[in-house]
């Protein structure tokens, strides 16, 4: 989009672009998501951004009424194969936060200082005023849901400090942190968390969103002790463990199906309610950042379904159900454990090798399993072999991992069928753009293969 198409989509207010971009006025120092219910400014007045980030660098708070650090993320980040979209990936799993900038370089291959170039020149911020962002905007998170105390806030959201932590919350925000907490809206994900009862949260997703497809296919997938799904159909909750770099957490997300709008079709944007526990606040961030991924929240639907509905054996589909999604995983070694085993397999991986929970909550008993547990307990076979090599770091599957080169270190394993290694590039890296095997796929369905084979899989015409 050049700049004048982008003040198009401002002035409508078009929702469909919210986390693609930003825009601030210079008038009033506030940027926005391009659906802000404000007075539209004057062309003049206006500056674009494609990251939050870029636009606070450049010295723009955040709109208290639209909130844009609400957004969800840009698709174009889980497209593109290319170092910046390697590291956009990391860097929203919390990768500079643990590792720093050096850590994020190392992983991508490349110098710290190029690393810096680059996303400067495509992003406008680089790896630190990009984690800078993220950790402000999970400190707004917790100033609003939860009742921490404001120091515990600013160590919990990754600050190094508790001057930094206010200095950022008053760059961003324009307020104090008690000033951020006290103008938290009524209800929703604004309500206070008790005691005990986890973190409210809403997981926003651009247009419409096949809540149900989502669910049949974690419920499916489900292994027992890690993962649930229970209620009826329309009114489910998915529930499991995780486990996360500073500690573990039990997340349930409840099915939100499209609320329908007058004229037909759905909103151009909503939401899942979701509930964290977390013994590690810490872990916040990445916790629903893996959530994201493995519901396939930051996708763009409307690019996505215009180009499928482009081609006549999809069009239907399409039309029959709009916004379907192509999940992903919160730890990729789980879709590798049932690619190669089964359900049935990977639970009783999860019974033999997987912690136990200190707690259980109801079905919910166990971690599942860390790749040198499953390497040390299976050794030989494929299951062993792939294990070993995620244990070691021969293949990687996080979310910078360079997908062609996965994919090769996958072949060169024993017993991993091209299938299993399709699987693991939808699920494991997020490529939406994997033809499975035996599948005709024409270069038109580019690059949204991933998605065209969730729409035959629906439809009944290819079997999972």
């Amino acid at each position: 989009m050049d700049e004048d198409s982008r003040y198009e989509a401002v002035r409508s207010r078009d929702g469909r672009f919210d986390g693609a971009f930003f825009f601030a006025v210079e008038t009033t120092g506030i940027y926005c998501r391009p659906s802000c219910p404000a007075v539209t400014p004057k062309r003049h007045n206006v500056r674009f951004f494609a990251t939050a980030a870029a636009a606070q660098r450049s010295g723009f708070r955040a709109c208290r009424r639209c909130r844009p650090d609400a957004v969800p993320g840009s698709a174009e980040w889980n497209v593109r194969a290319d170092a910046v979209g390697r590291a956009m990936r990391l860097i929203a799993d919390g990768v500079v936060d643990r590792e720093g900038v050096a850590g994020l370089a190392a992983r991508l291959g490349y110098s710290a200082r190029q690393v810096q170039r680059q996303l400067t020149a495509e992003v406008g911020a680089g790896p630190v005023a990009l984690a800078r962002a993220r950790r402000a905007h999970t400190a707004r998170v917790l100033l609003q849901t939860t009742g921490l105390p404001v120091t515990e806030v600013a160590f919990a959201s990754g600050f190094a400090s508790v001057r930094q932590f206010n200095d950022t919350i008053r760059e961003v925000y324009d307020a104090t942190p008690t000033g951020v907490r006290a103008t938290a809206p009524r209800g929703g994900d604004a309500r206070r968390a008790a005691p005990g009862t986890g973190i409210p949260l809403r997981l926003a997703h651009r247009g419409p969103y096949q809540a149900g497809a989502v669910f049949d296919q974690l419920a499916r997938e489900a292994v027992p002790g890690v993962e649930e799904v229970s209620g009826a159909p329309g009114g489910r909750t998915y529930r499991r463990t995780l486990r996360l770099p500073h500690g573990t957490a039990l997340v349930a997300v409840a099915e939100r199906p499209g609320v329908p709008r007058a004229g037909g079709g759905t909103h151009p944007g909503g939401w899942l309610d979701a509930r964290l526990e977390l013994t590690d606040p810490r872990d916040l961030a990445t916790a629903v950042q893996r959530l994201r991924r493995l519901l396939d929240l930051d996708a763009d639907p409307y690019a996505v379904d215009d180009r499928l509905a482009a081609d006549p054996r999809l069009a239907p589909l399409v039309a029959a159900r709009p916004g379907l999604r192509s999940p992903g995983a919160v730890d990729p070694l789980e879709p590798a454990v049932r690619a190669l085993v089964g359900v049935a397999g990977a639970a009783d991986l999860v019974r033999r090798h997987g912690k136990a929970l200190d707690a259980p909550s109801g079905s919910l008993t166990h971690l599942f399993p860390e790749a040198a547990a499953l390497a040390g307990a299976e050794p030989g076979g494929p299951l062993g072999a792939l294990a070993a090599a995620l244990a070691d770091g021969t293949v990687r599957l996080d979310p910078g991992a360079d997908r062609d080169a996965t994919e090769r270190a996958l072949r060169a394993l024993p017993g991993m069928t091209a299938a299993a290694v399709a699987t693991l590039r939808v699920r494991a890296l997020g490529d939406p753009d994997v033809a499975p095997p035996g599948l005709d796929a024409p270069d038109a369905w580019r690059p949204w293969r991933s998605y065209a084979a969730r729409h035959l899989y629906a439809a009944g015409e290819l079997t999972p």
